[in-house]
């Protein structure tokens, strides 16, 4: 009797592992069909487009080599733009910054010429360039002009001309 109670034990004992080693696979199998779904879902992206060729990307992972390979075309871009804009940057610097200009009558009292008479500079931002004078009279125009470095000249320079290169002076360091 002690053996017959034993073994119908055993029997329910494995009656009832088998049971919850069954359900533990099901649930097992459950959650890996959850799991699959979930990646499938991660790894599809679906109507997203290539930006080189506007094909439809189908899975992350070309998603993320088109995004690479754009990212490494923007890298170019990027480095491309800087040597440009250090290359304007520095023609800029050497180009006409500022222009001052001074109109006069270079003969008062005589009456001849008027405020037609004029001295413009013309300087980048490190004063450097020319200076232009006109004098005007009615029966001739003399145009005038002389190197200016670091916003002086070697030449010797009229008021006028000194007044239109510190115009120009005050104009580039104000900006």
């Amino acid at each position: 009797m002690f053996t017959t109670i034993s073994t119908t034990l055993n029997q329910h004992l494995v009656t009832i592992a088998a049971v919850v080693i069954a359900l533990l696979f099901i649930i097992i199998f459950l959650r890996l069909g959850w799991l699959y779904r979930r990646v499938n879902r991660l790894l599809s992206v679906g109507t997203v487009f290539n930006h080189s060729d506007k094909t439809p990307i189908v899975s992350i992972e070309k998603a993320l080599i088109t995004a690479a390979a754009d990212l490494t075309e923007l890298k170019k871009f990027t480095t491309e733009m800087r040597q440009y804009l250090t290359s304007v940057e520095h023609r800029l610097k050497n180009s006409v910054q500022s222009i001052g200009t001074v109109r006069y009558n270079p003969f008062k009292g005589t009456g001849d010429g008027g405020n037609n008479s004029f001295s413009a500079a013309f300087l980048n931002e490190q004063g450097d360039g020319i200076v232009v004078t006109s004098l005007y009279t009615r029966d001739r125009i003399s145009v005038f002009g002389k190197p200016v470095t670091r916003f002086t000249s070697e030449r010797e320079l009229s008021q006028e001309e000194r007044e239109a290169i510190s115009i120009c002076q005050k104009k580039t360091t104000t900006t």
